[in-house]
């Protein structure tokens, strides 16, 4: 028999996705100024005090719906699907990680760029780490020379939110112009990706 307090963790956990799934379709749909907890509560279908109670304040689900973000995108790259998890070449793993990095921005963007400017630790904070580890063991895979500790940090430095916000909303760049240029310098800085599946198998990491 389920054990009473498990059980009400479970729904704790479930409710809490729920809410951070709703607040995750406002910020695509109508950007971060929309992401209220009423409104949340709405999309939800809960009532305000369910959001308060899990978040405390919306500062705290901003940090919460970044936190979630950003756990999705490390949980892709070290355990999804190819190219962007393992199984693909790591060049290519490597081009997969900047587009879904620019990709998350486009709907995250704002809080990343909040906890970038905000925080004077903003380049030890984890998720920043745990990207850096992940750019740099692809180099270390695909036998790119140098020094790959700074390279992984040069490779990372044009995907910050910040910039890419800048280039995106003031330069007025696409997207899409931007990830194909960050791919076409990820591939220079790290090496080709090697044959085709038509030569021969792509190694991988």
């Amino acid at each position: 028999m389920a054990n009473h307090g498990d059980t009400e963790r479970c729904d704790a956990a479930r409710n809490r996705r729920r809410l951070l799934e709703a607040a995750s379709l406002l910020v695509a749909e109508r950007g971060v100024d929309a992401v209220t907890m009423e409104a949340v509560a709405a999309r939800a279908g809960v009532g305000k005090g369910t959001v308060f109670r899990r978040f405390g304040s919306r500062a705290g689900l901003m940090q919460s719906l970044l936190d979630h973000t950003e756990r999705e995108l490390q949980q892709a790259f070290l355990t999804g699907s190819p190219p962007l998890g393992p199984g693909a070449h790591p060049v290519d793993r490597l081009v997969a990680f900047g587009r879904a990095r620019i990709a998350l921005i486009e709907v995250q963007g704002e809080l990343v760029r909040a906890t970038e400017s905000s925080s004077e630790t903003r380049f030890s904070v984890p998720p920043r780490l745990i990207s850096l580890t992940h750019i740099e063991s692809l180099l270390r895979a695909a036998g790119t020379p140098g020094d790959r500790s700074l390279l992984a940090q040069y490779l990372f430095a044009p995907l910050e939110a910040s910039l890419v916000l800048h280039q995106w909303r003031v330069l007025g760049y696409s997207l899409d112009r931007l990830a194909d240029t960050w791919a076409d310098f990820a591939r220079r800085v790290a090496g080709p990706s090697g044959p085709g599946p038509a030569d021969r198998p792509r190694s991988v990491n």
